[in-house]
């Protein structure tokens, strides 16, 4: 049986989060949902997965709030869970920038639809930046996009401060995996000075679900947070697996190198692993190996 694995967000003003976790948590239980959604004072972000029944029972259910009855939504299909548990957690952000007065349900970028994106990030005066980690930005990104080279989402506002410039950066587009990131992105750029910032609406995810591959500029394959690791035009599951040591996706050419260990090593970390890491990764690869049906999940 097909599932569902469905993502969603929206930045509302919340203040009564706290209160939705039991009941959102029970309902999501009812209807053997897994996956994770959090709930702050700045609204609501979650990738869950289920049956077709399961989702939109959930997705009913968060409707009967007013605030949450239009989503930024996307699904995708996939043959088995990509989560193994369920999570419903009490969070400051909806998505960690570390800095709460920049507000997106105050201000916001200009959305830009996948359908106009094409033409948006080839005008020359557009300086397009991809707002994700380095580790997604290496297997995937619209060509000719800036990488930030950040380790996490709290680093974007160092780099817009030391590469960026309001009087000479006129018009910035920023995209992201789903579009959340995008969303405060902007928002804090336009804090900034920022005059002219676009984002893709619903994100990489959107665009690779409804731009034709004989029109796409994306280049490469689409990290998200689940066991698929990558998708690719169509939503399609991708070819990276994750290397359980640094957690860096892994292609089948990087499993070919010396560097990679099942479980162990791989090029992005082999450099950088102390005797005491290895060790654990070892035995802890020896009792993974030992579970019954190991072989039939590799």
């Amino acid at each position: 049986m097909a599932l569902v694995v469905a993502a969603f967000y929206k930045f509302v003003s919340l203040p009564d989060f706290a209160e939705k976790q039991s009941p959102l948590l029970a309902h999501c239980q009812e209807q053997d949902i897994k996956g994770t959604i959090l709930l702050a004072p700045e609204g609501i972000n979650g990738t869950i997965a289920g049956s077709r029944q399961g989702i939109d029972s959930v997705l009913t259910f968060l409707g009967l709030d007013p605030h949450l009855s239009d989503l930024e939504l996307k699904e995708s299909y996939t043959n088995s869970y990509p989560f193994d548990r369920l999570k419903v957690r009490l969070k400051q952000e909806i998505v960690t920038l570390g800095m709460p007065e920049v507000n997106p349900n105050q201000e916001v970028g200009t959305y830009i639809s996948p359908q106009d994106w094409n033409a948006l990030i080839s005008d020359p005066e557009v300086l397009v930046i991809d707002t994700r980690n380095t580790y997604e930005v290496d297997i995937g990104t619209f060509e000719g996009a800036q990488n930030p080279q950040t380790d996490s989402f709290r680093q974007f506002p160092d780099y817009v401060h030391q590469h960026l410039d309001p009087t000479k950066h006129k018009k910035v587009a920023l995209f992201c995996t789903g579009g959340i990131r995008c969303e405060k992105a902007s928002s804090l750029m336009l804090s900034q000075g920022f005059q002219e910032v676009y984002h893709l609406k619903g994100g990489i995810l959107k665009y690779l679900e409804e731009v034709p591959t004989a029109e796409s500029l994306w280049q490469g394959e689409c990290f998200v947070f689940d066991q698929r690791i990558a998708v690719t035009h169509g939503l399609a599951s991708g070819t990276y697996d994750l290397c359980r040591s640094c957690g860096h996706p892994v292609s089948e050419s990087d499993k070919t190198t010396p560097q990679y260990q099942e479980g162990i090593s791989c090029p992005h970390c082999f450099a950088h692993l102390t005797p005491e890491k290895r060790a654990r990764q070892q035995e802890r690869q020896r009792q993974l190996e030992l579970e019954p049906g190991f072989n039939n999940h590799k």
